[in-house]
């Protein structure tokens, strides 16, 4: 079984993107709720269909595979709430990589960072820009943001 260990935090500057290109995604939900997700995501001109089980801690089973990207368009318009709409930056802190998120959208204005660990006890680095901590907040899943925007917090 394929195991994602993420741990997730806010970004307090994006100094840190200047001069780097982003990838563009789009992103949706076939399913979701708390024991698994069905992601389907456009990355350029590459589809993908992810399955992800119940987060424990900051792991879960994670299985993504390609799929040509008209069936992964076409699939965009079967999800089941809004679309993630976010630009992806990959900067390289070896052995890691932080991907952060800068959403669009209704989540307009939330910036986030992941990085991907090899166990929950992994080691890392953290930059001077990552501000709290947010792994264990299910509001930040991108399947629940797809739901409840990062815009409509405040209004709630």
């Amino acid at each position: 079984m394929a195991i994602e260990i993420e741990r997730k935090f806010l970004v307090t500057s994006m100094e840190m993107l200047t001069g780097i290109s982003g990838e563009e995604l789009s992103q949706g939900y076939l399913s979701h709720s708390a024991d698994s997700t069905v992601r389907v995501r456009v990355a350029g001109e590459q589809g993908w269909l992810t399955i992800k089980g119940r987060t424990e801690g900051a792991s879960r089973a994670e299985f993504e595979y390609p799929v040509p990207v008209e069936d992964a368009r076409d699939l965009l318009g079967l999800c089941q709430s809004g679309r993630i709409e976010k630009t992806r930056y990959r900067i390289p802190q070896p052995p890691h990589v932080w991907e952060i998120d800068v959403f669009h959208g209704d989540n307009q204005g939330l910036v986030v960072a992941e990085i991907e660990l090899r166990s929950e006890q992994d080691r890392f680095d953290q930059p001077e820009w990552l501000g709290e901590e947010v792994t264990d907040d299910p509001r930040y899943f991108n399947s629940a943001l797809s739901k409840h925007p990062w815009s409509h917090w405040k209004l709630s």
